[in-house]
């Protein structure tokens, strides 16, 4: 038997303008994980996925089902054209809720093949893997999640740029409040999309200024100022709402966490539903969770950015 796992992220900083060349930071959330877990053993390749209770034979998948490509593609690429085995997926992170739970099931699917080959692929490879799975997702997406996640570190992101990873100073915490409520990034990148080219300038405008948000808060954490970060956010948070990514249910977290002390809060993600972040320290974090979970969050993970 032969397990991998990959983590969840969130977007920092930048989500939707990195669609249109803008940087964005992203970071690794290690509290939820996708697994993939394969043994050997059947007739052909069997895919099981616990969370969406699907068993799904590859012979028999159809050329755009996702847990079905990433394995197909994986084993061309390692240079196998049969095999009996079956693949469990398991994950702990919340499907479309701005966690990269996609693509950090994809990586870990990947990892699991490669492992089971003997074979060593480095991120690189896993990163641009999952990244052709992440268009079955998301439709024309960034490229941030499978990096992010692939890479499991902080990342500065700008679409067809070479990776940056940086330095973060000082760690911080930051908790995500879930909506409980789906957000397909998917469709709110394609709304985006058609907002963006019925009014250019004014998104172009919009975009402009989020990466300049993104571009601070990388100087911000880079320095160790952390105080910076609570008002980035929540600025980013005014120009997210400005494209129409925002929803009640995220502002109703959004308010009840800077009410409790957070320092700043924004959606992470597509937005339109699923997380939303709250910049705590140690001597808010605990009420900030409470004001979160009395405010409706199914769920609250605390995270160090590090």
């Amino acid at each position: 038997m032969i397990t991998a796992s990959a983590p969840g992220k969130i977007i920092l900083f930048g989500e939707h303008a990195v669609v249109y060349g803008r940087p964005a930071i992203a970071a690794p959330v290690t509290q939820v994980q996708a697994t993939a877990t394969i043994r050997p053993g059947g007739h052909g390749i069997i895919i099981q996925a616990i969370d969406t209770h699907e068993t799904i034979a590859l012979d028999r998948a159809g050329p755009n089902h996702p847990l079905a490509a990433i394995v197909r593609s994986t084993l061309k690429h390692l240079g196998i054209f049969t095999a009996d085995l079956s693949i469990t997926v398991r994950s702990t992170i919340p499907i479309a809720s701005g966690l990269g739970s996609g693509a950090a099931v994809s990586t870990a699917i990947v990892q699991a093949l490669a492992m089971w080959t003997n074979t060593a692929v480095d991120e690189a490879t896993v990163n641009a893997l999952v990244y052709e799975i992440e268009k079955l997702h998301h439709g024309t997406p960034s490229g941030i999640d499978n990096t992010v996640i692939a890479y499991n570190k902080p990342v500065y992101f700008i679409k067809g740029q070479p990776i940056q990873t940086f330095t973060v100073a000082c760690p911080f915490i930051v908790a995500i409040g879930n909506t409980g409520i789906a957000g397909p990034t998917k469709i709110a990148v394609g709304d985006v999309r058609k907002n963006w080219a019925a009014q250019r300038d004014q998104y172009e405008t919009w975009f402009d200024q989020i990466g300049a948000v993104a571009q601070a808060a990388r100087a911000a954490i880079e320095a160790g100022q952390i105080e910076r970060l609570g008002l980035l956010m929540d600025r980013n948070q005014e120009l997210l709402r400005a494209i129409t990514v925002s929803s009640p249910e995220l502002e109703r977290l959004i308010d009840a966490a800077k009410s409790a002390g957070a320092a700043g809060a924004k959606l992470v993600g597509g937005g339109r539903g699923g997380n939303m972040i709250a910049l705590v320290d140690e001597s808010n974090c605990d009420a900030v969770v409470a004001a979160l979970k009395d405010a409706g969050a199914t769920s609250v993970i605390v995270t160090t950015i590090q």
